[in-house]
């Protein structure tokens, strides 16, 4: 896979998504939908089927298996990655033997700590974001001292319970987990300090995509904007991450965020062939 950051195209398969509104629930759909972010220049397909949106319900587990598991079976034949978004063990196990080759917690492993054991067990790469409680409890879980060192902290101790239960280094990425139990100012500080996140010494995933605080940003008259009117807000992130050597963006706009990682990376061509013509010329 290539070094450059990759683009991650979301799947929700799911009827009240805070962005698409269910958009792409029917599963006809959402697999046309997938095979369409494809060719709009995704590198992995992340598919989910709960909505993990500020006050979501949870699903059964059946219902989640049955709206994610074809999905995953009919896509995995057409992308090179597919990523499964879920808090659950048993759906993580399933569909990986579908053809996921990523586990994307949202919960970091919280929700239900026997999915680092389906990592161990099939050898997918495991996601775990910082997270401090489930949709319904998160916007009272948001208070911080310094929400850099902090996030870093826990997700260092999520990480460290992942590495306990046998999963390798090299199958975890990290993820700051914008947007749950977290403001917009905490957003925004963990977007300028990415930095010090990807000291733990693994992969980051940022996921901003069409998220509250990016509404607010764009807020007109006191309304924030419509999720659909933050794309371009979401592919501006997608290239300062990129310029700042992010793994993987998530996004719902695809081809927005390939342009702006294609420009973040010819900005990082250029810094390293002027440093290397530096550095070959005479003294």
């Amino acid at each position: 896979m290539s070094t450059r950051t990759q683009v991650m195209g979301i799947v929700n398969v799911t009827p009240d998504s805070f962005s698409d509104g269910g958009q792409w629930f029917e599963r006809d759909v959402a697999i046309a939908h997938g095979r369409h972010l494809l060719a709009q220049g995704a590198d992995i397909l992340d598919i989910g089927g709960e909505s993990t949106r500020p006050g979501a319900a949870r699903v059964s587990q059946e219902e989640e298996l049955d709206r994610v598991l074809p999905v995953v079976r009919a896509l995995a034949g057409d992308a090179e990655v597919i990523s499964v978004d879920t808090m659950r063990a048993e759906v993580a196990r399933q569909a990986v033997a579908a053809g996921a080759t990523i586990i994307n917690d949202v919960s970091g492993g919280k929700a239900d700590p026997a999915i680092a054991h389906v990592a161990v067990d099939t050898g997918a790469r495991l996601v775990l974001s910082h997270w401090r409680g489930h949709s319904d409890v998160m916007a009272s879980l948001t208070r911080y001292g310094d929400v850099v060192r902090e996030v870093r902290a826990e997700l260092a101790e999520q990480v460290e319970a992942a590495l306990a239960v046998g999963v390798r280094r090299d199958q975890i990425i990290v993820d700051p987990g914008l947007g749950f139990a977290k403001d917009a100012a905490a957003n925004w500080e963990l977007l300028a300090r990415l930095d010090y996140l990807q000291d733990l010494g693994y992969p980051v995933l940022v996921g901003a995509s069409r998220k509250r605080f990016l509404g607010e940003l764009l807020a007109r008259h006191g309304t924030e904007s419509l999720p659909t009117f933050r794309d371009r807000a979401t592919a501006a992130i997608s290239a300062l991450v990129a310029r700042a050597g992010a793994w993987a963006v998530r996004v719902h706009d695809v081809p927005s965020s390939v342009d702006a990682v294609r420009v973040a990376e010819a900005v990082r061509a250029a810094n390293v062939a002027r440093t290397q013509q530096h550095q070959e010329a005479p003294q």
